[in-house]
């Protein structure tokens, strides 16, 4: 085997595959395989699962949840969290109109999942908490391999989201990895398929909790000024890179940031457990998502210890206040916006402190923190 490629999901053919399986070996001792099987009973029955192993990164990829990540693992390292919602909810038990309009909250259990991608942020102005895309399948899912050099593997989604008299996106998603690496990268292209302007709000929530979140652990990146989005925020403004352990009663922060990118256009975020012995870089192109918040939400493990990373276009804000600062995209008929993630985990001090080293490189002095939420950042400092 060189390149081949599957078909798993393509609504247009009527092609459905319940289960696939494929072992794969690349040049010297790579190996590798990519499994598929859909959940049944309870709330996740229906859900569609596509596993890749390259070897020493494993990640569960989920089409029936708008392409998100569930979890992975890497060299023993856990990736994800422990959400409440203990399992992937098939999105026809998502009610998101639920509690005025935060019922997304009842399918929130994926390491990686997408905001948008008409709107993210708080529910009002017609739009519920954090949109739609997460909560629609994919309708055409193909795998490909090309086990000649490195050894490639990459899974491609294609999610709708259309309305009449409305926005009509979709989002084509391609996961990219490596056989025997520790990294895997995200390419996702919006385009805008009706025949009138659309917006466009997207923001990746990636979620965290140990090993690599615990007490003393720290996030590190390159950044101009950090923001409190609202009074709660400002009340551990001076602690904004560190983190509690679970801490019962926790009442979520959450940070905004103007990101620093290097001479090709990247940045660079580093979430360290506090020996600074593990960690996860995320890097992505602040010309395509401008934005970024850190959610800290240290509660009891039991009610969802975790932090977010979350690169975006716009802040989560509301809708209608991200339009007046100019934050939200405007696609014209047929345009795309593509977008560029890439994810390394790092399982040995060494790793943490190369990724610190190249972080360190880009901030142009001190970060210049404030104290209170500020205009133009958020609602609370107006």
């Amino acid at each position: 085997m060189s390149k081949h490629s599957w078909t798993l999901t393509d609504l247009a053919s009527r092609t459905w595959m319940e289960e696939f399986s494929v072992a794969l070996t690349g040049t010297g001792d790579a190996t590798g395989r990519i499994d598929k099987y859909t959940l049944r009973g309870g709330i996740s029955d229906g859900v569609d699962v596509v596993e890749i192993h390259n070897g020493r990164l494993s990640l569960a990829l989920l089409p029936t949840r708008g392409m998100g990540l569930w979890k992975g693992s890497c060299e023993g390292l856990a990736l994800g969290w422990n959400s409440p919602v203990e399992h992937p909810v098939h999105p026809a038990f998502v009610d998101v109109h639920d509690r005025g309009g935060i019922g997304w909250l009842t399918g929130f259990n994926e390491w990686l999942c997408r905001c948008g991608l008409e709107a993210n942020g708080p529910p009002g102005d017609g739009v519920t908490l954090h949109g739609r895309v997460a909560n629609l399948p994919a309708h055409h899912v193909r795998v490909s391999v090309d086990t000649s050099g490195p050894g490639t593997i990459e899974v491609q989604g294609v999610v709708d989201e259309a309305i009449l008299f409305g926005p009509r996106l979709r989002l084509t998603s391609t996961l990219t990895t490596t056989l025997g690496s520790a990294t895997f990268s995200i390419r996702d292209e919006v385009t805008n398929l009706a025949g009138h302007e659309a917006d466009l709000q997207l923001l990746y929530h990636t979620q965290f909790g140990a090993p690599f979140l615990e007490a003393g652990s720290q996030i590190e990146l390159p950044a101009r000024q950090v923001v409190p989005r609202d009074p709660r925020a400002a009340e551990g403004v001076s602690g904004w890179n560190r983190f509690l352990g679970p801490t019962a009663g926790y009442a979520e922060q959450v940070y905004y940031f103007q990101p620093v990118a290097d001479a090709q256009g990247q940045t660079h975020a580093l979430l360290r457990n506090a020996a600074g012995s593990c960690g996860v870089s995320l890097k992505y192109r602040p010309r395509e998502l401008p934005c970024f918040a850190l959610w800290k939400n240290t509660q009891a493990v039991a009610d969802g210890y975790c932090t977010g990373l979350e690169p975006a276009t716009n802040f989560p804000n509301p809708k209608a206040f991200e339009r007046t600062q100019g934050r939200v995209v405007r696609l014209a008929p047929g345009e795309s916006r593509v977008f560029h993630l890439e994810f390394e985990i790092h399982a040995t001090a060494a790793g943490v402190q190369s990724a610190q080293k190249q972080i360190a490189q880009l901030q142009p002095g001190t970060v210049v923190v404030s104290a209170t939420p500020q205009p133009g950042w958020s609602p609370a400092g107006s």
